[in-house]
C-alpha cells in the first residue's frame, strides 16, 4: 500500500512538474475582436538565422521561406505524439499550402538520413479517410540547430514563424489542430 501511495504521489508529481514547464515554455497569445489569436507583446521575435540539411545534403536556411507562414516542426521517427499530429500537419498542408503557408519538418533522429528516408517511404498517415505520406518539405536537424531555436523539451515542439520572419509561436509537445489553424489564419 505504501509502495503505490509513493508511486501515485511521484506520477502526480512529474505531471505537476511537466505542466509547469510547459506553460512556461509556451508563447501567450490573446484573441482579437475576430476570434483569431494574436500574439502577446512578447512575441515577435525573429526567426533564428539557421541552415538546415535537406535528405539530398544541400542547403536549406530558413530565410529561403521568408514571403510564407511557415510551421518549423521538430519531430522523431519514434515519437509518439509526433504520429498523432503527422496527419493533422499533412491537412494544414493541403489547406494552406496555395495561400502561402508551409509546414517544415526538422528530423531530430540521431542516425539522421539512414532513420529518416526509408520512414518517409513506407510511412503512410491516415488523413480524412485517406493514406497519405508527408506532403511538406522534410530537413535533418541537430542539436545546434535546436539551440539556435532556444532549445527543446522534448518533441514535437512546433514554431510559427510569420511572413517577415518572426517567431509567432511556439508550442512544446502535441499542437491543438484548432489552436494551429487559428493561428496560421491570422498569418495569412
Amino acid at each position: 500500500m505504501k509502495k503505490v501511495l509513493l508511486i501515485l504521489i511521484t506520477v502526480m508529481l512529474l505531471i505537476g512538474v511537466t505542466w509547469k514547464l510547459d506553460k512556461a515554455t509556451r508563447v501567450k497569445t490573446s484573441v482579437t475582436g475576430s476570434g483569431a489569436p494574436r500574439p502577446d507583446a512578447g512575441a515577435g521575435t525573429m526567426a533564428p538565422e539557421v541552415t538546415f540539411k535537406d535528405l539530398e545534403g544541400k542547403d536549406v536556411p530558413l530565410s529561403s521561406y521568408r514571403g510564407k507562414v511557415v510551421l518549423v516542426n521538430f519531430w522523431a521517427t519514434w515519437c509518439d505524439p509526433c504520429y498523432i499530429e503527422i496527419p493533422w500537419l499533412i491537412e494544414m498542408q493541403q489547406k494552406y499550402g496555395t495561400k502561402g503557408f508551409t509546414v517544415l519538418g526538422i528530423a531530430m533522429d540521431e542516425e539522421g538520413k539512414s532513420a529518416v528516408v526509408p520512414f518517409l517511404a513506407k510511412e503512410r498517415f491516415n488523413v480524412n479517410g485517406q493514406k497519405l505520406p508527408m506532403n511538406y518539405p522534410i530537413v535533418l536537424g541537430n542539436d545546434d540547430v535546436a539551440t539556435k531555436f532556444g532549445g527543446l523539451l522534448g518533441y514535437p515542439t512546433t514554431f510559427l514563424i510569420s511572413k517577415d520572419g518572426k517567431e509567432i509561436k511556439k508550442i512544446q509537445g502535441l499542437i491543438s489542430y484548432e489552436e494551429m489553424t487559428k493561428a496560421i489564419e491570422s498569418q495569412l
